[in-house]
């Protein structure tokens, strides 16, 4: 059931849920749901819809999707809903289900089962298989097909169905859709050849007219002029076809192709189509004595007979001439213009009718499931017409609002029967209805020997000519104290003597003119004419036509009546839907004019009454209002008691009996086996109100718990990655570092000591670890490769090593190629006073400490002034001295290492050094080195003892010009290289140059 919550709070969204059950307030009701643009409201499980009379949003995948699989009650109501409640009834209880579709023309019954089609075939068949997508399609495709055959403009609605359409649509026990079948009901044959004003025939005269080529309706011998026919003309200036005709009649010629119709079937429909257009230009006129007819142009025949393949002689004999069986004989009569006229148009009518059932019968050739099995269930839909009061109401209102009784008949007696069963099977005891049961009704129209039909069919038998006035007497006599008939003879003297009868409809009164009754239900057509269509040359007449191979001489029965055959129509279509689980659509429109929101309370109120919904919520509401099943009731109300929640220990119905009790409601209610009963809505929408209130309490808890959940099981997911990627990751780093030990194992016996070996493929999270163990081998292969040089040449080559980490990559010509002398000036053959200086540096050491002489040279040194100084730079383990050219200390004495913050060099070959020291030392040292020795050797060796001394790196940096500071103030060296001549040069007094001789 709808809920008030589930709706937005328009209105009541369940009639059965109103707090007064009368028709002011069913209305009321009505009213309030269609100006709050709801246009769907249940009765239980019947669904209420207004047409709104403009495209409305509600339709699309997104919504499908919202009620697949729901309960009725879970969401807004929906068309949706029930169509899924009736899928889902045939899909998992195996039982076959309808949906029956009423309504007055213009409500949208048309629209309504157009919907459930596509439902449904929007939920079935997700696997995509190829048979049923075609079933599915071919069911889609016969809509714009029936339509435009069936369908017919009215004052009351642009595409209203003119005859009932039931279809089963046969489903295998998956769901998935097999095949199906149409059935139609009482087209109205009649609009064949005249219309009300206002009014068109049946679309396809209009799209043919409209949409053939013009080599196709010359073929035809046709004019796009509708007002050139006669049987078109009817209605005026809406008798006109229009460019949508012309782009509906594209749309039905790819569905028939998609149907299956060939070329040659869809040509030969169309020829029998304008066949009826010409047929119904024919004049016929009488003859001198009255007693015969003529045709009065032949040639009016001749382009019929070209379409249908006959001749026009033999038309027009059929026409104007009757044969008549006797004994095994044939005899001929003519026939006077009135007759003649009856049998013009009786044949286009069933030329028509006939082409219309062929095309319906191809249809179901198409559709129609062959293997059909015992275990196949249906759903069918029924589209049919709705209850008809006109000011003039005929035979064809009779049979309208015959079958309108017969189905309120059977939706009375279903319901009554489903409530009976319910209340049976729940052990609770039966309360008795009162209620009207218009089987008495039903009787009084098809019963024999007194029922209207009968009473017709047996005057339409009688010999002589025909005279309605006699049915009409017949009918007072047999139904005079009937509660439910009446005419004037009967004491209803408002009525017109021996002209109109009145029935009490349970919709309402109707009164009916008895004129044209016999003719119409004889539905008379020659035999002639049966026998001329039948051996025309157009191969689909003789399939409209099998009766026309029966001799001339040959005498036949009298064929069934048309009210006979709808009776039986009626009790058979009854008896299908009996047998199946019902669902219906009680289809309103708000006003006669086809208007947007406009609602008109007269016209709302007589199709309420009429269609009986009053009736169905008194039917529905009578002992209880609203039931549930006990674990859907506590999935929807457990939130509102806390013993309930989130689970009751003792299962659904203890658990529904405790909140009940909880609530003190149990006096309200019925506890039956497997539902609990609700007497009053009020009950329902006092829980409904809890369970809002209770429902944002137990959103934030599960909300809370949710997050909770998420994150432990984000968490979870994150360690289980990171165990699996780090026992990925060593297992990858094992097998490379098992690759690289097979590659490098025989390393020591390759001549280039694995110089040229390929390295195996790296993973990329060992790509800093392949990096290191290269490093490593080359580090490895240096040494292995200076182990065969003598020890000073071992040493030279580490310091020159160091060297090119420390300046080689930036400086120009840093000095690896010549031979490093280190301490040059203890040697005999670059110093004669070596002797001298190596005492001097002895006793140095004795008062400052060290040991070894690590680096000795002459320089140039820059002295504050920016004036060159010769100086000797000798350096030990802990200091460096600077010297006189006489070996003796100057003033500055010894530097401490530690004194020292950095050293900086040039990017140019020149041999430049920069020692900048801390701020206790009188500003830092600038020199260049004398002899062509490279500033590299020097900065490796202060280097080294620096890193050795402190255990820490020295700062070592090259650039292009160099900063210095002297007496604290800070100066720039700048290189100048010279073709001749090496030494500073002041160029200003913060800035010098060092020129030097190219080597």
């Amino acid at each position: 059931m709808a809920l008030l919550e589930t709706d937005g709070g328009v209105g009541h969204g369940d009639f059965i849920l109103m707090d007064e059950v009368s028709e002011s307030a069913f209305m009321t009701n009505l009213k309030l749901r269609y100006q709050g643009n709801k246009i769907y409201t249940y009765i239980g499980e019947t669904v209420v819809s207004i047409n709104p009379y403009h495209t409305v949003d509600i339709y699309n995948d997104a919504v499908v999707e919202e009620y697949k699989g729901r309960e009725l009650y879970e969401r807004p109501p929906h068309i949706f809903a029930l169509a899924d409640a009736a899928f889902q009834n045939m899909k998992w209880r195996g039982r076959d289900t309808c949906v029956v579709i009423s309504g007055e023309s213009g409500a949208g019954k048309t629209e309504a089962s157009k919907i459930v089609m596509r439902y449904i075939a929007k939920i079935t068949s997700q696997q995509g298989q190829v048979e049923v997508e075609r079933v599915k399609n071919l069911l889609l495709q016969s809509n714009p097909v029936m339509e435009a055959f069936g369908n017919a403009k009215t004052n009351r609605n642009d595409n209203s169905s003119r005859f009932g359409k039931y279809m089963d649509i046969n489903f295998d026990f998956k769901g998935e859709p097999l095949g199906g079948h149409i059935s139609t009901y009482l087209l109205e044959k009649a609009r064949v050849i005249t219309q009300q004003p206002g009014e068109r025939s049946f679309h396809i005269f209009y799209q043919v007219l409209a949409g053939v080529s013009p080599t196709v309706l010359s073929m035809l011998g046709l004019q796009n002029d509708t007002m050139k026919y006669r049987c078109l003309s009817g209605g005026g200036e809406a008798s006109r076809a229009s460019s949508d005709d012309q782009k509906l009649f594209k749309e039905v010629c790819q569905a028939m192709t998609s149907i299956g119709f060939s070329e040659n079937e869809q040509s030969a429909v169309w020829k029998v189509v304008a066949s009826v257009l010409h047929l119904c230009n024919v004049d016929i006129q009488s003859s001198g004595d009255g007693e015969s007819s003529t045709v009065e142009d032949i040639s009016q025949l001749s382009q019929m007979a070209k379409l249908i393949e006959t001749s026009p002689n033999d038309i027009a004999d059929v026409l104007t001439h009757r044969h008549v069986a006797t004994r095994g004989e044939a005899i001929k009569t003519a026939i006077n213009q009135a007759k003649a006229v009856y049998a013009r148009d009786a044949l286009a009518k069933a030329m028509y009718e006939r082409v219309f059932g062929w095309v319906v019968g191809r249809i179901n050739d198409s559709v129609q499931n062959e293997s059909q099995s015992r275990d196949d269930i249906v759903i069918g839909v029924l589209d049919i017409y709705g209850f008809e009061i006109f000011d003039l109401n005929s035979f064809e209102q009779l049979c309208i609002n015959y079958c309108n009784e017969k189905l309120q008949q059977l939706f009375i007696q279903l319901v009554l029967k489903q409530e009976q069963e319910e209340y049976r099977s729940e052990g609770i005891e039966w309360i008795n209805i009162d209620y009207f049961n218009n089987e008495i009704i039903c009787k009084m129209i098809e019963a024999k020997p007194a029922g209207v039909i009968p009473i017709l069919d047996e005057e339409c038998i009688r010999p002589g000519e025909d005279d309605d006035r006699r049915v009409l007497l017949h009918m007072n006599k047999k139904l005079s104290d009937h509660p439910h008939y009446a005419s004037n003879a009967t004491g209803m003297k408002e009525l017109q003597r021996e002209v109109e009868f009145r029935i009490k409809h349970y919709a309402g009164d109707v009164t009916y003119s008895i004129f044209g009754f016999m003719d119409k239900n004889k539905d008379t057509l020659f035999q002639d004419c049966k026998r001329m269509l039948y051996n025309c040359d157009l191969e689909i007449l003789k399939q409209m036509w099998p009766e026309g191979s029966i001799p001339v001489e040959e005498v036949t029965k009298r064929p069934i009546t048309a009210g006979s055959h709808f009776k039986n129509s009626m009790i058979s279509l009854v008896d299908q839907l009996a047998h199946k689980q019902p669902h219906y659509v009680k289809c309103i429109k708000p006003n006669n004019f086809k208007r947007p929101n406009d609602y008109n309370d007269d016209v709302c109120q007589h199709q309420v009454r009429y269609l009986g919904l009053v009736e169905n919520v008194r039917v529905r509401r009578a002992g209880y209002a609203y039931r549930l099943k006990y674990d859907l009731f506590m999935r929807r109300y457990k939130i509102t008691c806390p013993a309930c929640w989130p689970n009751h220990p003792e299962g659904d119905k203890i658990g529904t009996q405790e909140i009940m009790s909880y609530y003190k409601l149990t006096e309200v209610v019925t506890y039956g086996k497997t539902k609990i009963f609700i007497r009053t809505p009020r009950t329902v929408y006092y829980m409904e109100g809890l369970r809002t209130k209770n429902l944002v309490i137990a959103v934030i808890v599960l909300q809370k718990y949710w997050r909770g959940a998420r994150v432990r099981l984000y968490n979870k997911r994150v360690r289980s990655i990171k165990t699996i990627m780090l026992a990925y990751r060593k297992f990858r780093m094992k097998n490379w570092m098992l690759e690289v030990e097979e590659t490098f194992k025989n390393v020591k016996s390759d001549g280039e000591l694995g110089r040229w070996f390929r390295w195996p493929k790296t993973p990329r999270v060992l790509l800093n670890g392949k990096d290191y163990l290269q490093k490593i081998h080359r580090c490895w292969r240096a040494n292995e490769v200076i182990k065969k040089y003598s020890p000073a040449d071992q040493y030279e080559i580490r310091l020159k090593g160091w060297g090119y980490d420390l300046v080689g990559q930036e400086k120009r010509d840093w000095g690896y190629q010549g031979r490093w002398l280190f301490d040059e000036l203890s040697k005999p053959d670059q110093n004669p006073q070596h002797a001298k200086f190596a005492n001097v540096m002895g006793s140095f050491m004795s008062v400052n400490g060290g040991q070894n002489v690590v680096y000795s040279s002459q320089v140039v040194k820059l002295n504050r002034n920016m004036k060159p100084q010769q100086r000797v730079y000798v350096l030990t383990e802990t200091h460096l001295y600077r010297l006189d050219s006489k070996y003796s200390n100057t003033k500055k004495g010894p530097l401490e290492l530690n004194k020292i913050t950095s050293v900086e060099v040039s990017k140019a070959g020149d041999p430049a050094v920069v020692i900048h020291t801390t701020s206790d030392v009188k500003g830092d040292e600038v020199f260049y080195l004398d002899n062509g020795r490279p500033a590299a050797e020097f900065v490796a060796c202060l280097y080294l003892m620096y890193t050795r001394k402190y255990k820490r790196r020295l700062k070592v940096s090259v650039n292009s010009n160099l900063v210095y500071y002297l007496s604290g103030k800070e100066k720039v060296l700048t290189m100048d290289e010279e073709a001749q001549g090496t030494g500073f040069h002041k160029l200003t007094s913060n800035r010098a140059s060092l020129r030097w001789r190219k080597k």
